[in-house]
């Protein structure tokens, strides 16, 4: 019999296997990447305190103006942006990049090489 393999339990399976070695701290915090079939997410987490320290998405009402008739790949561009904005204004300047157990390809690509560009350290 053939079995069909589930992707998405594989890549938690990678993600919790990553998420041994990766942590954030108070210094440097986490910047976390969760993308769903059609949205984006980004998180800044300091580990330490479980906090949250900073989001974007592609539900922020702020940028769901600027991602209209984009591409996937282009939306992920901007919410890379907008987190390093928003993490520097809040005196965040380095972090340890997390891709969520996904390929470093594509959109999560994307967002990372925006983040850098905007100013983060990762």
């Amino acid at each position: 019999m053939i079995s069909v393999k589930d992707k998405n339990q594989e890549r938690l399976v990678r993600h919790k296997r990553v998420r041994t070695k990766v942590s954030g701290t108070s210094e440097r915090p986490r910047l976390c990447v969760y993308r769903s079939t059609t949205q984006i997410y980004a998180q800044i987490i300091d580990d330490v305190k479980g906090v949250t320290l900073v989001s974007a998405s592609t539900l922020d009402p702020e940028v769901k103006k600027a991602i209209k008739g984009k591409s996937k790949s282009e939306q992920a561009k901007i919410v890379g942006e907008t987190i390093a904005k928003r993490a520097i204004a809040k005196k965040i300047k380095e972090v340890v990049f997390d891709r969520g157990g996904y390929i470093y390809i594509g959109r999560v690509q994307a967002l990372a090489e925006a983040a850098r560009e905007a100013g983060l350290k990762f």
